[in-house]
């Protein structure tokens, strides 16, 4: 089997850009031919780094380092990329069997999508986000600092000023998913979703789309080993892009009524409002290997309280793996791998409820009770990358087997 691997990036600097190269080593060690291509210039994660893997970069630019009006318009519909894309697979030495794409918005844009279809072959596409339905790909007023209530392309959401980077590119956004609707209308498209509550949402919002809907796990490249000691720690532990949707102020806040320290691992746009609190520490961007050690040295429990509706983000997993327990939000697709009270807790991302939760964390035997928990029941059915790529490899089975309809 030949599958190829589409994203816009190779390193694993955002979630979907991990899941994409994890995804494409899990399928190399499982024995598939992967080519991976990457839309933008950039360096390579060293997991691509394998004899079954051929990388083609594309050397497309990301828009948002274009000028202003460059950019828009290549967002909306960017021919250049298209050719690029199409010149790409057809010089393939051996044709695929699936492509899969997991990224398509910061230089692909909906022009790929034809592209693809012409292949004569299945097109899988990974939901990491809500770009397929909402113009701001999270479903989220940003104006308003909650979820988003309305109807993708409504009149409603056509005038709410919602865009976290204001009403250019909400303008921008909407012409280029009025694009990609246009685009799809005609076409039927495999999508995957990484949590079931992506597989409920999005049935909702993608109305007049001929979508089939498959769900598998995103890999966790964690191993086996024993369990953290979090009764040892000594702060509350975020880990991810420092921003509102994803509630990093609420940890802050939530920490200092507790009583507990908040240690912040990343960077963002309230880094410095957060340095700023007192109990706060922020450590900025870190290594993968870095962050395991900060966390199983320093954390009495992982915190994730996305305010936005969040599919599956892998620290989540990588911290029940490592027997952290993980305070999530009630709104995030996490949330599904955390049993509250036994291998953490499942809050509503608002401070009250999330600094109930962290004041529980002051016991040391709650804490190395929920540690452990959390590590048993992670191993019990861990989210491995060999499970992930078995997963896969059968959905690609299928697909190639079945009969269009």
């Amino acid at each position: 089997m030949h599958v190829v691997v589409l994203a816009e990036f190779a390193v694993a600097s955002g979630g979907a850009e991990k899941v994409a190269v994890e995804s494409a080593r899990a399928l190399a060690e499982a024995g598939v031919a992967v080519t991976y291509v990457q839309a933008i210039a950039g360096p390579a994660d060293p997991l691509l780094d394998h004899a079954g893997i051929a990388r083609i970069v594309l050397g497309n630019a990301d828009i948002w380092d274009r000028p202003r009006l460059a950019g828009a318009m290549a967002g909306l519909w960017d021919r250049a990329s298209a050719r690029r894309l199409a010149a790409a697979l057809d010089g393939l030495s051996r044709a695929p069997d699936v492509i899969h794409l997991h990224q398509w918005t910061r230089s692909l844009s909906p022009s790929a999508f034809p592209v693809l279809a012409k292949r004569g072959v299945p097109v899988l596409v990974t939901l990491h986000d809500y770009f397929l339905a909402c113009p701001n790909g999270v479903y989220y007023r940003f104006d308003r600092n909650e979820p988003c209530t309305l109807r993708p392309l409504s009149p409603a959401c056509l005038s709410a000023p919602c865009d976290g980077r204001g009403r250019l590119h909400k303008l921008v956004r909407v012409g280029r998913t009025a694009a990609l609707r246009a685009t799809l209308r005609r076409r039927r498209l495999d999508v995957v979703h990484v949590c079931d509550a992506s597989l409920d949402r999005m049935g909702d919002l993608v109305g007049g789309l001929d979508l089939r809907h498959h769900r598998i796990d995103n890999p966790v490249r964690a191993m086996p080993g024993p369990p953290a000691e979090p009764d040892r720690g000594d702060a509350v532990a975020y880990v991810g892009r420092l921003t509102r949707e994803k509630g990093a102020d609420l940890v802050a806040e939530a920490a200092r009524v507790a009583g507990l320290t908040a240690l912040f691992i990343g960077a963002g746009p309230l880094e410095e409002e957060l340095r700023a609190r007192p109990g706060v520490e922020v450590v900025g961007w870190q290594a993968p290997e870095a962050v395991a050690a900060i966390l199983r040295s320093r954390a009495r429990a992982l915190a994730a309280p996305s305010r936005w509706y969040e599919t599956g983000p892998l620290t989540v997993y990588e911290a029940l793996a490592a027997g952290i327990p993980v305070v999530a939000s009630n709104r995030s697709g996490a949330a599904e791998k955390v049993v509250d009270g036994l291998t953490g807790f499942v809050t509503a991302p608002e401070v009250p409820a999330l600094a109930a939760a962290f004041g529980q964390l002051h016991d040391d035997r709650r804490v190395a009770d929920l540690g452990r928990a959390a590590h048993d029941h992670y191993w019990a059915s861990p989210m491995t990358a060999a499970r992930h790529a078995a997963a896969l490899i059968a959905l690609y089975d299928d697909l190639a087997n079945r009969r269009p309809d």
